[in-house]
């Protein structure tokens, strides 16, 4: 997929994240599991790893963000399928939710997985249901 920039409408914006629905992709991981990231009025550590795509710009005009789920232990960089969506309603950005190719989480169990940071959002996750 193209670069993008933060004009992006919301119909850009919900395109560009279901155009990555099912894809096998490589994301760089910038806050591992473990990591600590310190917030005006409180710290979010990480349970699980969290990057994004490479030269992929989002709603935000930051790199298209990505939760891994499915890898226990913190990793540098990661290929995977993307298996849902975690879309903002009250943000100007979405973000991927990859696991290993063959790895399925469903919408509850990705949503208590990514709870540490989406409780300050209001989100719906949109789970892939791949077609046989």
């Amino acid at each position: 997929m193209k670069k993008r920039n933060n004009d992006m409408t919301l119909e850009e914006r919900k395109a560009q994240v279901r155009g990555y629905l099912g894809e096998v992709v490589r994301i760089e991981i910038d806050r591992p599991i473990g990591y600590v990231h310190h917030k005006e009025a409180y710290d979010l550590i990480y349970p699980i790893n969290y990057g994004y795509v490479p030269e992929v710009l989002g709603g935000d005009g930051e790199e298209l963000d990505v939760y891994l789920m499915g890898v226990s232990e913190p990793v540098e960089e990661f290929r995977g399928r993307i298996i849902g969506i975690v879309h903002r309603e009250n943000d100007v950005e979405d973000k991927l939710i990859m696991a290993p190719d063959g790895m399925l989480f469903g919408a509850e169990e990705i949503a208590a997985a990514i709870r540490f940071q989406e409780q300050y959002y209001r989100t719906y996750v949109e789970a892939w249901k791949p077609t046989v």
